[in-house]
């Protein structure tokens, strides 16, 4: 069969520079190596190419021969050590950093050994404000993968039991050694044959068809803490799927979704709203009730407090979640409401409290408009 050009190889045009170059043999590295797809023949295959392209590329002396006589250069014997043995591996500087993000140089990467541990899950839990504020005790049930009762997780047949591989001699991986621009390295890739387990399973069981996990419904008490934020996860570790024979259970995160609240906005461990007060509670001051999740807090009001003045509540916003003894604050911006209706007698209190400051409220015969155009 033909040999691919290495400029296509590498996906670069044959006026490429160094660093273009060097650029795609890092990003073919990283998609073909053999420890990225384990077992994976056609990939094990593009990585020694890729390699050799490299090697002819990144010379100087061997990219001009190739580029005069292609593959044929190969034959010729050009340079030191000609392409076959990738000889003379000239110009290439940080191939070992390459191969390092995959374990190095060697014995290669190993591949994950022994039983898998179960996997992480997220569930959502939905609490009202005041639960994420105060805290709450809540049940919640759910349907996870755990343990099949069958097989007790063994995804044998009750009686009988898995076998050891054959293929991998019951180590789970198979070793491969490959030839690189620095020499050979061995990489080890999970056994196709048991996938990894080492053991073989001549009868599965019928309620899990050897799985050795099925789907169970399963309930948690969860604890609330007193100032979570919506979004926030309770973690309860070992309490999600389960692994495999021998391998620990995931981590079960419970993701809380705090229902919004129509009259304070949380911000951070403070909290945000507003409060209506009165003409006269504005000019004259008074003790007003102001509404907080702790019930009503009496709150002396200053004479001459203008519209939209900010007041604030020490100790009444929510508690963090980590020092429940330290309590936010309320920010409450005070509204000033104008009454719809009056009656003629507080009409006619609002006219003379306007004539005492010199105010022309222009309900002469004339007019205002009119009066001033005079």
């Amino acid at each position: 069969m033909a040999k691919q050009d290495y400029y296509e190889l590498l996906g670069i045009s044959r006026g490429a520079s160094d660093d273009d170059i060097k650029k795609a043999y890092r990003a073919a590295v990283k998609k073909y190596h053999p420890d990225s797809n384990p077992g994976d023949t056609a990939a094990e295959a593009k990585f020694k190419e890729i390699n050799e392209a490299y090697t002819v590329l990144s010379d100087g002396d061997k990219r001009a021969k190739y580029d005069q006589f292609g593959h044929a250069a190969q034959d010729a014997g050009f340079g030191s050590g000609g392409f076959g043995n990738f000889g003379g591996f000239g110009g290439f500087t940080d191939f070992a950093d390459i191969i390092n993000e995959f374990g190095g140089f060697g014995r290669g990467k190993r591949s994950r050994r022994g039983p898998a541990p179960g996997n992480d899950v997220e569930i959502s839990l939905q609490v009202s404000f005041e639960d994420s504020i105060f805290g709450a005790e809540r049940e919640l049930e759910f349907t996870i993968r755990d343990a099949c009762d069958g097989c007790s997780g063994t995804g044998a047949k009750k009686g009988t039991a898995a076998e050891g591989c054959r293929a991998c001699n019951g180590a789970g991986q198979v070793r491969q050694t490959i030839q690189t621009p620095l020499g050979y390295m061995e990489t080890s890739s999970m056994c196709r044959t048991c996938r990894g387990a080492g053991k073989v399973i001549k009868e599965p069981c019928p309620s899990c068809h050897g799985h050795g996990k099925s789907n169970k419904k399963k309930k948690i008490a969860v604890s609330v803490p007193k100032g979570i934020d919506n979004g926030q996860s309770i973690k309860y570790r070992g309490q999600g799927e389960a692994g495999d024979i021998g391998a620990p259970k995931g981590d079960l995160y419970v993701r809380v979704l705090v229902a919004p609240n129509a009259k304070y906005a949380r911000r951070g461990n403070d909290l945000y709203t507003e409060k209506e007060i009165s003409f006269v509670q504005a000019a004259l001051g008074g003790e007003i009730a102001m509404d907080t999740p702790y019930g009503q807090e009496a709150y002396k009001l200053a004479a001459a407090t203008q519209p939209n003045s900010k007041i604030t509540l020490k100790g009444k916003g929510v508690p963090h979640i980590n020092s429940p003894n330290r309590v936010g604050d309320m920010v409450v911006v005070l509204k000033l409401v104008v009454p719809r209706s009056l009656s003629e007698t507080q009409k006619e209190l609002l006219r003379q409290f306007a004539a005492e400051g010199g105010e022309d409220l222009g309900e002469g015969k004339k007019g205002l408009f009119k009066k001033s155009k005079k």
